[in-house]
């Protein structure tokens, strides 16, 4: 699942991983900063019976920077990438902002989708809900002397998760640096930004939500709310979870996929 592979889609170029295999196909789309191999443990967790595909979004790990990070780009970037694979209509994974593109994409784009999986992200990711909606990164070096250097600043910004940005750093032959560009990820998180209530109530596909017990942008309130007004929305909570409820527990959380796959598959 390590290796990436090239496409071009709308013009820009993109990869992807893809566990391959005859299980049923499941679509990745993972968060702000992250990559397609920020899901290589669930890909492996959920073989064979599901393959797991894996894309590397606009700005993203291999894919190419700079352009346009609103959400349209990202829906229609998701949407060529299902159509191009031809794996419509589609079981669509997404965490955070890969959630909120999955959402947009099954409300914009229904015949692409069959079902959601929507991982600690909200129906709305302004001000209006979470206190840090944008994590500013404009003073992050570009380059830093050695891997340990980077890390050590990150610790020192007290960063959760910092396996999942370091996850991102290479050696570039002038030193340890993000896959990422900053300017990007800061545009990438500003298009995120919203109320998209709409979307989410648009959507008539069989979901689950899957929200960290810990999860600082996506409370137990609107999570409630995302599944009382929503017909056809399971939730599944798991205990000491944060944000990143994938890495933090993978089996629990492969558990909760399973569980809500499997149901699809007796129900056809």
């Amino acid at each position: 699942m390590t290796e990436r592979i090239p496409l071009t889609l709308r013009g820009r170029r993109f990869a992807y991983t893809d566990t391959g295999g005859a299980g049923t196909p499941v679509v990745a789309l993972h968060g702000v900063f992250g990559s397609a191999l920020d899901f290589a443990e669930i890909g492996a967790l959920l073989a064979p019976d599901y393959r797991l595909v894996a894309l590397d979004q606009r700005g993203h790990g291999l894919s190419e920077h700079g352009g346009d990070f609103g959400r349209d780009a990202f829906v229609g970037d998701a949407a060529a990438f299902v159509a191009h694979l031809g794996l419509a209509p589609a079981i669509v994974l997404g965490h955070s902002l890969g959630g909120v593109t999955a959402y947009q994409l099954a409300a914009r784009h229904p015949g692409l989708v069959r079902a959601l999986v929507v991982a600690d992200i909200g129906a709305v990711t302004d001000g209006s809900e979470l206190d840090h909606p944008v994590l500013d990164i404009t003073d992050w070096p570009r380059t830093a002397p050695s891997r340990d250097a980077l890390a050590r600043f990150l610790a020192d910004r007290d960063m959760p998760a910092l396996g999942y940005f370091m996850a991102s750093a290479y050696d570039d032959g002038a030193g340890w640096r993000m896959r990422f560009d900053h300017d990007d990820m800061m545009a990438a998180q500003h298009g995120n930004s919203g109320d998209w209530w709409s979307d989410w109530l648009a959507a008539a596909q069989p979901a689950l939500l899957v929200r960290g017990e810990r999860s600082m942008l996506l409370s137990e309130r609107q999570a409630q709310a995302m599944v009382r007004r929503r017909p056809g929305t399971r939730l599944r909570e798991l205990p000491g979870c944060g944000h990143w409820v994938h890495r933090d527990d993978p089996a629990g959380f492969v558990l909760a996929v399973r569980a809500f796959l499997d149901g699809l598959a007796r129900t056809g």
